[in-house]
């Protein structure tokens, strides 16, 4: 079994899924009381949170790479960067290293794919929604069309990570919020949506949308196991 470098706390609700997720599907496959080697190295988000708002990447970047090295140094076989936002990082930090980075929209990307899908709507903070870099990767690699909310949903929908979700509260109202936000991408021609910020999994899940919603927590601690034990 491979050692899992994860880097969290980004936040550590999410990350508590991952850790979650990765130990029982390895018991799962391996039965018994089997677990998985895992190494994470966990921020202080309210760091990192402030220099995300502050606009300042230089900084994240080396916060990333030098987690990263810890990791390496410490024996894991390969990372993953436990949040989708910080993905803005991924070709540095990978390049900073020399094990390999599971980049989250990857298994993320094969998975919709297989599933037959071509226009997806995706959620996520800000970050991930209005700039390139994730949007970019889904369509060059998988040849997925990528529709996002406009800015009024985008707002709400960042709001609700950054003031309710990594704080584990998870309320009603920005449910029913989410819901009208996928209605309405789906009007727009989405077929499926990606919940693109590993918080989203905290507060929605199937029964609240009409197309299929492919969570990016489950879906990259799976690929972790896949890695870990050498069959994916």
């Amino acid at each position: 079994m491979k050692t899992i470098g994860l880097i969290g706390g980004m936040s550590w609700e999410s990350s508590a899924q991952y850790y979650r997720i990765i130990n029982q599907g390895v018991r799962e496959r391996l039965g018994g009381v089997h677990s998985a080697r895992i190494l994470m190295f966990s921020v202080d988000f309210a760091h990192i949170e402030r220099l995300q708002h502050d606009g300042d990447w230089a900084s994240l970047t080396a916060e990333m790479i030098d987690a990263a090295k810890r990791l390496e140094w410490g024996g894991a076989d390969f990372l993953l960067l436990c949040t989708n936002t910080m993905h803005r990082t991924a070709d540095e930090v990978a390049a900073s290293v020399s094990i390999p980075l599971l980049h989250i929209a990857d298994p993320t990307g094969e998975r919709v794919r297989a599933a037959g899908y071509t226009r997806i709507g995706l959620l996520g903070t800000a970050f991930t929604m209005e700039p390139t870099f994730y949007k970019d990767r889904l369509s060059s690699r998988f040849g997925l069309e990528v529709l996002v909310p406009d800015e009024k949903d985008r707002s709400l929908v960042h709001d609700v990570i950054y003031r309710e979700l990594v704080a584990g509260r998870v309320n009603d109202a920005s449910r029913q919020a989410y819901r009208e936000i996928m209605a309405r991408l789906v009007e727009r021609g989405a077929q499926a949506i990606i919940m693109g910020c590993t918080e989203i999994m905290l507060l929605i899940s199937e029964e609240d949308c009409t197309v299929p919603l492919f969570d990016t927590t489950t879906i990259h601690a799976r690929a972790a196991i896949a890695r870990a034990l050498d069959d994916g």
